[in-house]
């Protein structure tokens, strides 16, 4: 080989070393931190960056994006002397890639011990009923910490997570008996309102239904009374058009009282105090129709003279026509009786005179008794 192609070749290879220890290519999202002869020099920014050969090197790599970061469960006393373990959930970026690799040795361990010891400093204050409803609170306290501790390491905290809060075994138990026995409370609270809407709409429907009905029974009795009152108005008014005297008003009152008694459930009635007034016009009116065969007229003095000797005759009981046999006759001012009121005068005339023949043949039957004994009794004295 010619002796002049071995430095040339160990030329290019020098010079391929030295072009790549010049060149760097750094990724999107990442951070290079370069050191010269040992000291912080500069970050690289993504893309093509030089660097001086063997004079610079790359320290540390790191990734600006936002991480996530679990820990494992820790235990934790809360005010109420209970142990509990608490899993966190830590979301952090990277702001300052020479303070993340420069102030602080391991910042992961350092956030995590920062969390629990913020976490201890937060749940002991707190009880355990207080520590599973406040989560949202204990997670702005514990981010406004390490927030504030983070700063100064290149690190920004956005976001703090509780996953989970786990009570001992006896105090879950004793959880899980309370909130049985609180569904059980709500349970009964809800059945017992369904029961009171029940009857509370219940009530409100029987109020409704007897509202109606006492509105309905109100308009019936409204309508039969307005019917009762244009009845009443129109024999009121019948009775004022045919001028009815005085003996048909008694005589239909009279006709009305049977109907005092006429239910099966009545055990007393009330009679009014004018039935007596009423029973003597009837009476008046129907003794002066069978006796007078009719209305009141004029009579002559021969007929008078004749009815009086026909009236002693009757009180001697000696035989004679009947009085009051004859139909009687109605006048000018009887003409405005009714047909009703007439009939029941020519009834009771009828009664009348067959009264005065029973009387007549009772006292015919008691003269003739008496002729035979009186005959025998002076018979015995002449003896």
């Amino acid at each position: 080989m010619d002796p002049v192609v071995i430095p040339i070749l160990l030329a290019a290879l020098v010079v391929v070393f030295l072009v790549a220890s010049t060149v760097r290519i750094v990724p999107q999202a990442r951070r290079y931190n370069v050191e010269r002869f040992g000291r912080y020099r500069r970050t690289l920014q993504p893309g093509l960056n030089l660097v001086v050969p063997v004079a610079d090197r790359i320290n540390t790599k790191l990734d600006v994006r936002e991480q996530v970061y679990s820990s494992d469960p820790r235990p934790v006393i809360t005010e109420d002397n209970l142990v509990v373990n608490i899993d966190t959930v830590l979301y952090y970026q990277i702001t300052d890639p020479r303070a993340a690799a420069y102030e602080v040795a391991d910042y992961l361990q350092a956030i995590d011990q920062l969390t629990v010891t913020t976490l201890r400093n937060v749940i002991g204050s707190m009880d355990l009923e207080e520590t599973l409803t406040s989560r949202e609170e204990i997670n702005s306290r514990l981010r406004a910490v390490l927030d504030d501790a983070t700063g100064k390491w290149g690190i920004r905290v956005n976001r703090v997570e509780i996953k989970a809060i786990d009570p001992p075994h006896t105090i879950k138990e004793a959880m899980e008996k309370q909130m049985r026995a609180e569904r059980d409370k709500r349970a009964a609270i809800l059945h017992a309102e369904g029961e009171r809407q029940a009857k509370i709409l219940t009530a409100e429907g029987t109020r409704q239904k007897d509202i109606l009905e006492a509105q309905g029974t109100q308009q019936a009795m409204i309508l039969r009374a307005d019917g009762e009152a244009k009845a009443v108005e129109l024999v009121f008014q019948a009775v004022h058009r045919n001028n009815a005297d005085p003996k048909v008003l008694a005589y239909k009152y009279l006709e009305t009282l049977p109907h005092l008694a006429s239910s099966d459930n009545n055990t007393f009635w009330v009679i009014p105090g004018e039935l007596t007034e009423a029973v003597r016009t009837v009476t008046h009116a129907f003794g002066d129709q069978s006796a007078s065969g009719g209305p009141a007229k004029p009579v002559p003095a021969e007929e008078e003279a004749t009815a009086d000797a026909t009236d002693s005759a009757d009180a001697t009981g000696t035989a004679g026509p009947a009085a009051g046999t004859g139909t009687p006759e109605l006048g000018p001012a009887g003409r405005s009786v009714s047909l009703d009121a007439a009939t029941a005068a020519d009834e009771a005339g009828k009664q009348a005179a067959a009264a005065v023949d029973d009387a007549r043949a009772e006292a015919e039957a008691a003269q003739s008794a008496q002729v035979p004994h009186r005959g025998r009794t002076s018979g015995g004295r002449a003896t």
